[in-house]
This record gives C-alpha cells, sequence and structure tokens, in this order.
C-alpha cells in the first residue's frame, strides 16, 4: 500500500499548481470604478425623474386678451334652450329667415369645436417617461365657459410640474359619455404619484346632464369655472361664429325675438350661456359650493399671477406659478407667458384668440345688461363673490 515516488512523495500528492483556483479579486481601482458607474446611473435617473415635473414649468409665452381682443377658449356645442335653462317668459319665433341665420351660427360653432386648436404636445422629458406613472380619470376639471377664458386657463396650469392635462376637448360628459369611463380614461395623459389630471370642456357648464354624470364618475371632483361679463362674452360668442360664417345676420337681429319690444331671444345660445346663475343651479344639487372654483376671466387678464394662486390653492398645490412666469407683451396689448410647457421657445395661442369684435348698437348692449342684471345680481349672491358686472 502506498508506494512511495521518487523523491520521496506519495502517489496521492499533487502539486497545488495543478488544483482548480479561486478567481483572483478583482483590482481596488477596478472596484471603486464599477461602484462609481453604478452611482452614477442612479444619479442620473433621479435626476430625470424630478425633471420630468420640474422641467416641465418652464413659463411660455401665451397671448391672452383683454375685452375685444380676449383669448379665450375654443367653442363649445351649442345646447336646446329646453336643456340648458328654465323656461322663460317668451314665446317661440316662427321660422323665418332670422331663425335660419341662428341655425346658420350654431352650426358654425359646433364646426369650428371640432377642430380643436390645441392639441398635446408633451416635452421631451415628458415623452421619456410616456410609459411610466398611469392613467388616471380627472380629479379637477374647468367646466366653463365658453368664451370667458378656459384655454388661457388650462395653458397656465400646464406650467405647473404637479398638473397634467388633455389639451383637446374630450367632450365626454355631454357628446361622448355612451363610450364609458375606460374610454375616458385612456384619453388622459399619464401622471406619477402627487400628479393631478384635468381636462377641460367649457360646453359642460350648459349641459344638463353633466352634473349627475360628473358626480356618478367622482363625488370628489373639484370644477373650475372661468366667468365674464356676459354681455361681452356674448358678442365674442358672435365674433368666433362672424369668422366662420360671414354670411350670418348682424348681432342685434339675432339678439331680439322683437327689437321694438325689447325682448331678448334667449333661445340664441351666445345669451342663455351668459345666464349664469340658471346654470349654476343645476351644479349645485349635485356638488356643494365648497368643491367649486369661480375665476374671474377679466382679473385672469389684470392679475394673471392673482388668479393663478387661487387655482393653485384650490387644487391643493404648492404656488410655483407666480408673477414672475408672466410678463407684458406691449405689441399685444396682454401679459404673456415666457415659456410654454416643455419648450424653450415663445409661444402664443392660436390667431383664432384675440379676434376684434365687430361694433355694435349702443342701445343694443344697454338693453342686454338690463336683461341680464337680475341674473347677474343671483349669480354673485349664489357664490358669494360679486365680479363687477
Amino acid at each position: 500500500m502506498g508506494q512511495r515516488l521518487s523523491g520521496g512523495r506519495s502517489c496521492l500528492d499533487v502539486p497545488g499548481s495543478l488544483l482548480p483556483q479561486p478567481p483572483p479579486s478583482p483590482p481596488p481601482v477596478r472596484r471603486k470604478l464599477a461602484l462609481l458607474f453604478a452611482m452614477l446611473c442612479v444619479w442620473l435617473y433621479m435626476f430625470l425623474y424630478s425633471c420630468a415635473g420640474s422641467c416641465a414649468a418652464a413659463p411660455g409665452l401665451l397671448l391672452l386678451g383683454s375685452g375685444s381682443r380676449a383669448a379665450h377658449a375654443p367653442p363649445a356645442l351649442a345646447t336646446a334652450p329646453d336643456g340648458t335653462l328654465p323656461r322663460l317668459p317668451f314665446r317661440e319665433p316662427p321660422v323665418t329667415q332670422l331663425a335660419a341665420g341662428k341655425g346658420m351660427a350654431e352650426g358654425a360653432e359646433s364646426q369650428e369645436e371640432q377642430s380643436p386648436e390645441a392639441q398635446d404636445s408633451p416635452s421631451p422629458i415628458s415623452s421619456f417617461f410616456s410609459g411610466s406613472g398611469s392613467k388616471q380619470l380627472p380629479q379637477a376639471i374647468i367646466i366653463g365657459v365658453k368664451k370667458g377664458g378656459t384655454r388661457a386657463l388650462l395653458e397656465f396650469l400646464r406650467v405647473h410640474p404637479d398638473v397634467r392635462a388633455v389639451g383637446a376637448e374630450p367632450h365626454f360628459f355631454d357628446r361622448s359619455y355612451d363610450k364609458g369611463l375606460a374610454w375616458y380614461r385612456d384619453l388622459m395623459p399619464r401622471t406619477l404619484e402627487g400628479q393631478i389630471t384635468m381636462e377641460k370642456t367649457p360646453s359642460y357648464f350648459v349641459t344638463r346632464e353633466a352634473p349627475a354624470r360628473i358626480s356618478a364618475m367622482s363625488k370628489d371632483t373639484k370644477l373650475i369655472v372661468v366667468v365674464r361679463d356676459p354681455v361681452t362674452r356674448a358678442i365674442s360668442d358672435y365674433t368666433q361664429t362672424l369668422s366662420k360664417r360671414p354670411d350670418i345676420p348682424t348681432f342685434e337681429s339675432l339678439t331680439f325675438r322683437n327689437r321694438t319690444a325689447g325682448l331678448i331671444d334667449t333661445s340664441w345660445s351666445a345669451i342663455q350661456i351668459g345666464i349664469y346663475a340658471k346654470h349654476l343651479e343645476h351644479w349645485l344639487r349635485h356638488f356643494p359650493l365648497g368643491q367649486m372654483l369661480f375665476v374671474s376671466g377679466e382679473r385672469l387678464i389684470s392679475d394673471p399671477a392673482g388668479e393663478l394662486g387661487r387655482v393653485q390653492d384650490f387644487l391643493g398645490l404648492k404656488r410655483i406659478i407666480t408673477d414672475k412666469h408672466f410678463y407684458f407683451n406691449k405689441t399685444k396689448g396682454f401679459p404673456c407667458l415666457k415659456k410654454a410647457e416643455g419648450s424653450s421657445r415663445p409661444h402664443c395661442l392660436g390667431k383664432t384668440k384675440g379676434r376684434t369684435h365687430p361694433a355694435i348698437d349702443g342701445e343694443v348692449v344697454r338693453r342686454l345688461r338690463d336683461f341680464y342684471r337680475p341674473f347677474n345680481r343671483k349669480f354673485y349672491q349664489m357664490t358669494g363673490h360679486d365680479f363687477g358686472w
């Protein structure tokens, strides 16, 4: 047993160089480089994650208008009189050439609505994170009013890193409700934790079914209404339609059922939208007043930072949009944002905003102010705010 080999070693003895050796440990420098690279990757991820919101907060050049040149929301679908207003003591007019002109005006408004000018245009950083987050139903909706300044307000809010909004008007609660909430949710942008999903469709405010439908989606939805002097709003509404259909009747002829008797035609959508108190009654049956914020379209022009401060407080957001985001454009005569969302280049609302209003007979304007006065007073009482119209 155990023959000895030459040199006195056993046959079981094997040279150490022939046994498997453990891998050599990496040099200290290589280990440090690997650790440094890993830390760099983590830092880069966190930097891009934070930029997904903060880089989008760069202010943008956004044109606002006032008076006859106000920049406002895309037109909203005109609803039937019996669907938006309680019965008023005016008879239905016979079908005349004037009534046909009103129909043409309503058709032009609807046609312009079908091609919203503001589509989603996410920033490069937002696009990088397009696969991050999740799509949520909106927690806040700008529900009105048409030609009140809703487009400007939405674009202002999109500067905030914690706001993600649909650019085009979804018109879900007035036109597409039968498509279901899953379809509606899919229209929304993806949001990260802590961000708010929003949309704006001004025609919701005058749609009889909208309050109950939004409440059925979520009773906690916050509602924002941008309101404006109803007389100026009606003229702006008419101006928009006139730009599409130059052959429609004059503002004066569309305003009255009987001009001699001074009877205002409340069946014309340009008039009925401005009876804010009547529409608000429907909303207060489904939402408490505390869940609604009424933004002054006039103050959105004269003090945009102040109004945006109120909106940010209402939404529970940090006041990031301040005076530093705005400057006064002397050429246009309106306040503007310095930079658009996710862009370093100036941007203004489209040419469809801020149209010059036609000259309106002063007597017609006076009669309209008399007509709206009691409705305005009731609206002030309901909201607890005097807008000074």
